[in-house]
């Protein structure tokens, strides 16, 4: 019995010094790395290069001429959320292809929070009238890895545009997506 007990205890003592040797060595250099906020830092910074492409078009696209503002959002957006935000701001208004709010709904629900759509208002604004937006606030929130090469990169960040002559503040969660190495806007989250 003694003999058990000893032969134990050296199995024991072996299997945790052999687990001290197998400890994982830091990763070398690689694409992604996390950082202590939990939001990964690309090497070619890609959410820098994300963000201040959203600043520069959004800014872009309210200096834009009025009559232009239809071309100037579908450069900007992904085609599905161009289709699906057009929908929004056409819900229940006297327009050709207008839909009701459930069928706004029931078209778009599996695809988007139909809840955050922003009905009836503007693209990333509510208001009607604007004198001139900026970015106030522009932070990355979070950013998902794509699992193969063609999902592409997105980066969310919370922004709050501001109008100081109407003194009108409009806050938005924006996610802009990598693609074929362009950044476009693939769902805004507006109340």
């Amino acid at each position: 019995m003694k003999r058990m007990i000893i032969a134990s205890l050296f199995l024991i003592t072996a299997c945790k010094e052999e687990k001290k040797e197998i400890q994982p060595q830091a990763p070398q250099e690689s694409v992604s790395q996390k950082t202590e906020t939990g939001i990964s830092e690309n090497k070619h910074d890609e959410s820098g290069e994300a963000k201040k492409w959203l600043e520069k078009s959004i800014e872009n696209y309210f200096k834009a001429d009025l009559g232009n503002l239809d071309e100037e959002m579908q450069k900007i957006t992904t085609k599905e959320y161009y289709d699906y935000k057009t929908d929004a701001m056409n819900v229940d208004m006297d327009v050709d292809g207008s839909l009701t709010l459930k069928e706004f709904q029931n078209k778009w629900k599996n695809k988007f929070d139909v809840r955050k759509a922003g009905i009836n208002s503007g693209f990333l604004i509510s208001g009607q009238d604007w004198e001139e937006i900026k970015v106030s606030k522009c932070e990355q929130v979070s950013e998902s890895i794509p699992f193969s090469k063609s999902d592409p990169v997105m980066f969310i960040f919370d922004v709050i545009l501001s109008d100081k002559k109407l003194k009108s503040e409009y806050p938005v969660e924006i996610e802009v997506i990598k693609q074929n190495d362009s950044f476009l806007i693939a769902n805004v989250s507006q109340e």
